[in-house]
């Protein structure tokens, strides 16, 4: 065409002569010179993609949902493959498989990929199905399935570092709050969604939700404690007040809240103090892989502890605030029920304050309140909506 129209062909043009000007060779990205020969890109270990480590080789790990990758120096990275990157019983039976091999023969791992969205949470489409073949155990067991493999994040024997972008939602921000810590990039859509049809978060996450908070106002309380004589007005250790941690996890699950950013997941405790936020998308996994490596040296797991929670006390005030906002039109009839399941779990059932809660007696609450509503026709409704519009149903 330039030819037909008289025009000059550049020299990079004649000499490409229909070859393409990148290419990938035996596993080597390289590029068209201006003498016509290919030279190869060097890999930037500051900022590189996960493309370039899958051009070199085969996952160590793999399945149709997630895949496991040597990403050099001792750490790993886990990947979800499916569609949209979808969370299924498949991605978590590869995340236990994953957690044992790198225990095994690697040091740390993390978690990231790609694409422009981290995950969009839990494949419900694979719930539907479940829930209207009546498959109550095995729904359950899915249940079970992602508390054993969180939790087995959470308290292995080597550090693991979330490296999301984009949406991070339901299962996924789960799994982020399992993390020993993240790496964000700056733009991060993240918050437990569940609600919006018509369940609870079922895979931890009201118990991390109130864990952190509660841990977050202790923190406030000790520092209080130590500056008492100048601060009077804060309450001491001793006296420590569960009220406004678990009304901050109710507001955060209740109203499926979603942070606009990175900085405002940390100010919502999805991040954690460890964590850290990345302005270019292309530095996300390097520098959460530096960040494994930097927890690596003297690595412990996190320790286990009791939390006590206030019970059938606390649910009376949260049900006069919901009732407020039935009668004002702010919460619909079968937001009542989800939100009164979600206040059930966060504050700790049948308990009082005086006794204490274990993490796996929050999880089992969180299970059974999941499976139950599961079981209802509001629920059924808002997932078939909400698969069909893509938009929540207002029942």
């Amino acid at each position: 065409m330039l030819t037909k129209d008289g025009i000059k062909i550049p020299d990079i043009l004649q000499k490409a002569n229909g070859q393409p000007f990148y290419k990938v060779e035996t596993g080597e990205k390289k590029f068209l010179t201006t003498n016509g020969n290919y030279k190869s890109i060097p890999f930037n270990k500051d900022a590189w993609k996960l493309e370039d480590i899958k051009s070199k080789g085969k996952p160590v790990l793999k399945n149709g949902s997630a895949s496991l990758w040597d990403i050099g120096d001792g750490v790993t990275c886990f990947e979800f493959t499916s569609k949209m990157n979808s969370l299924d019983p498949m991605m978590l039976e590869l995340l236990a498989k994953s957690t044992e091999e790198v225990k095994k023969n690697f040091k740390a791992m993390i978690i990231g990929n790609d694409s422009d969205n981290f995950t969009v949470g839990a494949n419900i489409g694979v719930l539907l199905f479940a829930a209207n073949v009546a498959a109550w155990k095995e729904i359950d067991g899915i249940i079970r399935q992602g508390h054993d493999s969180y939790m087995g994040l959470k308290y292995a024997p080597f550090p693991v570092v979330g490296a999301p972008a984009g949406m991070a939602l339901g299962g996924g921000c789960e799994m982020l709050m399992h993390c020993d810590a993240v790496v964000s990039h700056v733009e991060l859509y993240s918050g437990l969604v569940e609600v919006g049809v018509g369940l609870i978060p079922g895979w931890g996450g009201c118990k991390e939700f109130v864990y952190r908070q509660l841990k977050k106002r202790a923190e406030s309380d000790l520092w209080a404690a130590k500056f008492g004589a100048w601060f009077s007005w804060l309450s001491p250790v001793k006296t420590l007040n569960t009220m406004p941690p678990i009304i901050e996890s109710m507001t955060n699950i209740s109203t499926a809240k979603v942070s606009r950013s990175a900085e405002e997941a940390k100010s919502m405790l999805i991040l954690n103090d460890r964590s850290s936020i990345t302005m270019n998308r292309d530095r996300v996994l390097a520098d959460a892989k530096k960040k494994a490596l930097e927890l690596v040296p003297g690595y412990k797991p996190p320790v286990t502890y009791n939390i006590n929670l206030p019970g059938k006390t606390a649910r009376t005030a949260i049900e006069m605030k919901l009732r407020e906002m039935e009668k004002t039109g702010q919460a619909t009839p079968y937001d009542m029920i989800v939100s009164r399941a979600v206040a059930f779990v966060i504050t700790g059932g049948n308990t009082d304050i005086t006794r204490e809660i274990t993490e796996q007696q929050m999880l089992d609450l969180e299970r059974e309140a999941f499976v139950e509503l599961v079981k209802n026709k509001g629920t059924l409704d808002r997932i078939e909506h909400m698969l069909d519009t893509g938009k929540p149903l207002r029942n």
